[in-house]
Order: C-alpha cells, then structure tokens, then sequence
C-alpha cells in the first residue's frame, strides 16, 4: 500500500466538486438502482470498488462475496473494480446518469460530499457493528452515519533506537511525546550528526497527503483548516495567531534544510540511512522492519502545543441513494464485518484493523505484534479532517498554500488567501447545509 493509495482520489474529487450537486439529484433517479434481478429469482447488488490492481484487497473482498453468495439465495453481489485514477468519474458518471450501484466504497473525507450530493444514503448498520468500529472508520454528515470501513491508517514517527541513543536524544513515548522545542533541537543535533536532511516529512508527495499528514500537526499547534463550530468560515481557523505560527515554524524546517521538498515517494530515504527520522504512515512499516530490524522506533508524533494529533479515516463503504435493494446491500456489509474478514484486510495490506476483536485475530496487530503501536497510535491521537461537504476544495485549498508556504511564500497573506477562497466556496453553495 503507497502513500497515495488512499488519498488521491480526493484531489479528483476537488476539481469536481461543483459537479456533485448537480450530480446527486440525478443519483437519486427512479430508474436507477444497482439492484435488479438474478438468475433464480435472486436480486443482484452491483457494487463498485477503487482496488483494481490491489490484489491482496480484491482477494478478501471475492472471499466475503463468494461466502456472502453462498449463504443465502436472495441476493447475488456483483463486484466491478476500477482503477484508482478512473473511480471519481466513473462514479460521477453513474449519478448522473442515475446508475450508480448499491455498494461503493469511497474515501472517508469525502463521505460528507457525497451524502450531501445526494450519491449516497444513511447506512443502517446495527449500533453493535457502528460502535464496534474505531471512530475514525465510520463516516457521518450532520450526525447522520453514512458508511463504514474495515481498517483505518495511522502515521508515526520512525527512529533508529541506536541514532537517538548515540546522539542523546530521548526516545519519546505516548504518555511523554517530544515539544515542539525538542523535536526541532532533535533535528538540529541529527544534522550536526552528519544528516543533511535529517527528517522525511513526504513534501515530495501531492494531493491528499497534505490536509492527512500536515492538517494534524495544524491541530496539533492549535489552528484548523475551518471553524468546527461552524463549518460555515475556516477565518480564524486556518489564519488565525497559531496557524501562522505554525507554518512558520513548518517554513523554517525547510529554510534550515532540516527537511526538503524533493525525493521520492515512500520511505527510501530513512530505510538508507539518509534520513534519521521519517513521518510516515503503516503502510511503510514492513519495508522498514525489514530494513531496520530490531533498532525500528515507531514514535508518536511531537505535540505542537495541543497535544499529538495524526490524520485519521481511509476508504469505506456505503449505500447509493438510488439502490433499489438497500435492505439486501445492508444485509451484505453486516455479514462483511466479521472478525476474521477484517483481519484478513489488515494482514493483506498493513493496515489497522477496525475492531479489537480483528485486532487479536490479525497476525501483525495483537498485543505484542510488531505493528501493534500503530493501534495505540491511532485510539490516542487520530483526527479527522472536516466533515463537511466543502472538505475537497478545503483540501485542494490547503495543499497549494502548504506548498506555497514550503516554498518561501509569506505565510500571513498565503493564509489569508486561502481562507478566502475557501470561505468563498462554502458561501456559493449556501453552507452546504450547515
């Protein structure tokens, strides 16, 4: 699983976002459905999914299907897969023509846009399996439940035990994570050690990695990418006194060369010794294990302030509003959330599971597996990027003026900015029910 895998689909989805309102109401066409009849006389559910290409995922999900089919013989579910690139427009295409399937899968953040344009209906999963879940795995709009997922993602900190001991730095914990004020001298020192740029931060990435890896450490220092009170402004949020202070602290890390912009994509540069420190995600982990062996820290992120946040909510599933068979979709996503099935997802793709009871079942996860920090990491300190429908241009939005910043840009007047444009589109679409 690369860092982008759960994240761009997003960036699509900004450059569309205008889109989805006039979409959703053609999603909601009587004659569309997903739902339609079988051989047999059962009732077939269509259900789309982003993972063409991702073997191990689709192997779960052919498993759950094919035991899900053969339980019962009222309905037969259909998978189709995309590629990852083509998903956003093939779903757009199928509200507009009012022919989206039952099951689609869709990234967490997007969940509110989707259900305010309509794409998508409350999902109707018992309390047990919705309370069962890491918060960060159930998607909602307006308090409402909208979809759920099977794993989530969490991003951390990765050290060399011997590095932080051998240049005098303490290993920071959950109870006891690095200041601000440390983790900056940290990097000071591990340049002075002989690392030209001691800290993969993942600039080289684009589009989603941006509101998920940096928005929390925004959080973290006090300031947001919109007003959660509200959800009508992000002035005072994204450019008020902490976001600035902030981002110049972010400017200077590159001003300094404690970390840099350019690279490749992934966890290269710490697996070589290159870099002393990577923020990064689990999805990077094994790699690592592997390079790194026993002398691998996974370390909670600094606190900037307000406490150590990490970006939390990758893909999940929901129910078209068009979906003629609902009741027959609800019927498979209950059976789908079994234990095993979700440890299979973590085990296949190194994710964290979204249940304790898959957590023990997994074989990297459980108490004492060597992924297991990646849990506490998740329950401490995950947040969610805004759950509103306005979230893909907030996205778009923040990710320009982030580089922009990186790059030398005044940060006040960069904020401003932003948070006009941003105010600008929540104003043109009344609010987006907010």
């Amino acid at each position: 699983m690369k860092r982008t895998s759960s994240f761009t689909m997003l960036t699509m989805a900004a450059a569309s976002a205008t889109v989805l309102a006039a979409c959703g109401q053609a999603g909601q066409s009587d004659d569309g459905g997903g739902g339609g009849g079988g051989d047999g006389g059962t009732t077939e559910l269509t259900m789309w999914t982003h993972s063409a290409g991702n073997e191990a995922e689709l192997a779960v999900y052919e498993q759950i299907i094919s035991d899900f089919n053969g339980s019962q013989d009222q309905y037969e579910v259909v998978m189709e897969s995309f590629p990852q690139g083509a998903y956003n427009d093939a779903i757009v295409a199928g509200a507009a023509a009012g022919d989206l399937p039952c099951l689609l899968d869709m990234d967490g953040p997007i969940v509110p846009n989707w259900a305010w344009a309509g794409y998508i209906q409350p999902l109707g999963l018992s309390d047990e399996i919705i309370d069962s879940l890491l918060p960060t795995a159930v998607g909602r709009y307006q308090d409402e439940v909208y979809s759920a997922g099977y794993w989530d993602a969490a991003l951390s900190v990765f050290a060399r035990e011997s590095v932080l001991t051998e240049n005098g730095i303490r290993i920071p914990t959950v109870a006891e994570p690095w200041t601000l004020e440390e983790f900056d001298a940290a990097l000071v020192t591990l340049q002075g050690a002989g690392y030209e740029t001691p800290l993969d931060i993942g600039a080289e990435d684009t589009g989603e990695w941006y509101p998920y890896a940096y928005s929390p450490m925004l959080q973290s220092a006090g300031g947001d990418l919109v007003d959660r009170d509200t959800y009508l402004t992000a002035d005072g949020a994204l450019n008020g006194p902490e976001a600035v202070e902030f981002f110049e602290w972010f400017q200077s890390v590159f001003d300094r060369g404690l970390a840099s912009n350019s690279g490749t994509v992934g966890n290269a540069e710490f697996n070589s010794d290159e870099a002393a420190l990577s923020y990064t995600g689990v999805w990077n982990a094994m790699e690592s294990l592997e390079a790194v062996g026993d002398d691998l820290l996974i370390l909670p992120p600094p606190d900037l302030g307000e406490g150590p946040k990490i970006g939390g909510a990758s893909w999940q599933w929901g129910i078209s509003e068009s979906c003629d068979a609902a009741d027959g979709a609800r019927e498979y996503l209950e059976f789908s959330f079994q234990p095993e099935y979700i440890a299979q997802f973590a085990d296949n793709q190194v994710v964290i599971p979204a249940t304790a009871e898959a957590e023990e079942l997994s074989e990297m996860f459980g108490e004492g597996d060597p992924l297991q920090p990646f849990v506490e990491l998740s329950q401490e300190f995950a947040v969610l990027r805004p759950p509103t429908p306005a979230y893909p241009v907030i996205s778009s939005v923040f990710e320009r003026a982030a580089k922009d910043i990186m790059s030398g840009a005044d940060v006040q007047s960069t904020l401003d900015d932003a948070v006009q444009e941003i105010d600008a589109n929540i104003q043109s679409n009344d609010g987006y029910g907010f």
